[in-house]
């Protein structure tokens, strides 16, 4: 990227991101596995009618291809 703050924020969106589908996982009572998560990325990012920041889409996006290697 080249960015050291974008690049920070992108980081920061991305954890914040994946803590959030643990925590909701875990009050399910699911075991959060790497697919999964990134299953439920990529099921919430396909849901247009949602309004995010594009650093969140992008994080969501870089999350689903490290977990999932697409």
């Amino acid at each position: 990227m080249g960015n050291q703050s974008k690049d920070e924020a992108l980081y920061q969106e991305m954890c914040r991101v994946v803590g959030k589908v643990v925590l909701e996982m875990r009050d399910l009572g699911q075991e959060p596995k790497h697919i999964v998560i990134a299953g439920v990325l990529r099921t919430s990012l396909a849901n247009k009618k949602i309004k995010r920041s594009e650093l969140t889409e992008e994080a969501m996006g870089r999350v689903i291809t490290a977990l999932a290697g697409q």
